[in-house]
């Protein structure tokens, strides 16, 4: 009786020892976790350990998903991945639009650069110097890299962007074993949207954290100015965009990243219940009824003096903020190669884009700040 007391006794210990076992063994799946929270065309995953790089929107109306499986250089992995694999940090890089460049830079990342097309249009000093001193080479234009350079060079990865479909030179340069990665922030409807971006360029080169850090400062910063702006018991009325061809005059629509802005900014803009996040198109006749009487014209076209302006059409002067003055352009304030610093910095950098809004159209909310971007129109 005892033996068999002894051996029900050791069956309920075996029994429950592997039961722990089992239980130890059973693990639950550690939902996606992103780190994006602004940025509409891509996402950072971090997939149970495996970090995932996604570009949800590459290129307008883009239908297709990228994924990459990011790894680091020193990682002994060797499992076979469904998507691309991309190895961080990232040494020898091309970028492809001066948006990328100031991204880059704040990563302390500029001397990895090593091609730029047309790079006549960087207007950052740092970047500049490693242009003149033959550092990073010209490799053609925006819509027609020239591969042969590309390919000599032999940069790790090619950071692209395309406006409608697959770049062929971009494609070409894939087919000869180079990573390619659409960049799509300037598809973003949002300026922290846009901003977000540079968390793309921290995890190409391994800095995460410092992206993350750096986008916390400037969406605080721009948070922050938006409270700001919310204090002001002005709304003044505010006009925008100018006819640049066949007398159709091209302005923000409701939805769109400017209009954006100018919400943010506390103000009054005059199209801000159109339809559409892109660009509006109307007649010279339907913006001068509606705009006439604007209080201030933020950012008409590419013209940069109201000699210009009158230039193109002379109707243009009936418009009451072109006769107290209250026109503002960034095309005036340009790189030492004529690059517009606003194109390119503008999208890194929204909270002080949101600043000399605030300052240009309530200047009392900012008494000692200077505008970086746009200039009283002359």
């Amino acid at each position: 009786m005892k033996r068999t007391q002894n051996a029900i006794l050791l069956l309920l210990i075996l029994f429950t020892f592997s039961c722990k076992k089992e239980i130890v063994k059973v693990t639950k799946s550690t939902p996606n976790k992103s780190t994006i929270k602004y940025a509409k065309g891509f996402d950072i995953i971090d997939d149970n350990g495996v970090k995932r790089l996604i570009i949800k929107t590459a290129y307008q109306n883009s239908k297709e998903v990228f994924e990459y499986e990011i790894r680091s250089k020193d990682s002994n992995k060797t499992v076979v991945s469904k998507n691309e694999v991309v190895e961080v940090p990232i040494r020898k890089i091309v970028v492809t639009s001066t948006t990328h460049i100031p991204m880059v830079e704040l990563l302390n990342e500029e001397t990895s650069i090593v091609g730029f097309p047309y790079s006549k249009y960087v207007s950052s000093e740092k970047t500049r110097v490693l242009i003149d001193e033959g550092k990073i080479t010209e490799i053609g234009r925006e819509n027609s890299l020239n591969t042969e350079i590309l390919l000599d060079l032999q940069p790790e990865l090619v950071v692209g962007y395309s406006v409608s479909a697959a770049d062929n030179s971009l494609t070409t340069i894939k087919k000869a074993g180079i990573n390619v990665i659409y960049n799509g922030d300037w598809l973003e409807e949002t300026p922290l949207g846009k901003a977000e971006w540079i968390k793309f360029f921290g995890v190409l080169f391994d800095k995460e954290k410092q992206a993350d850090s750096i986008f916390k400062v400037i969406e605080t910063n721009y948070i922050d100015a938006k409270k700001l702006a919310e204090k002001s018991m002005k709304n003044p009325t505010i006009l925008s965009g100018a006819i640049m061809s066949k007398d159709i005059w091209n302005l923000p629509a409701g939805a769109s990243f400017v209009a954006q802005f100018l919400k943010d900014a506390n103000l009054n803009y005059l199209w801000k219940n159109s339809e559409g996040k892109g660009s509006l198109s109307l007649s010279f006749e339907s913006v001068f009824d509606k705009g006439k009487d604007a209080d201030y014209w933020i950012a008409p076209g590419y013209f940069s003096s109201k000699e210009q302006l009158l230039k193109s059409n002379p109707l243009y002067a009936k418009f009451k903020s072109f006769n107290t003055d209250n026109i503002y352009t960034p095309s005036t304030k340009k790189g030492k190669t004529g690059g517009v610093i606003y194109y390119e910095l503008g999208s890194t950098r929204p909270d002080l884009v949101l600043k000399d809004i605030i300052k240009i159209t309530n200047p009392d909310l900012l008494p000692n700040y200077k505008l970086i971007f746009f200039e009283k129109m002359k």
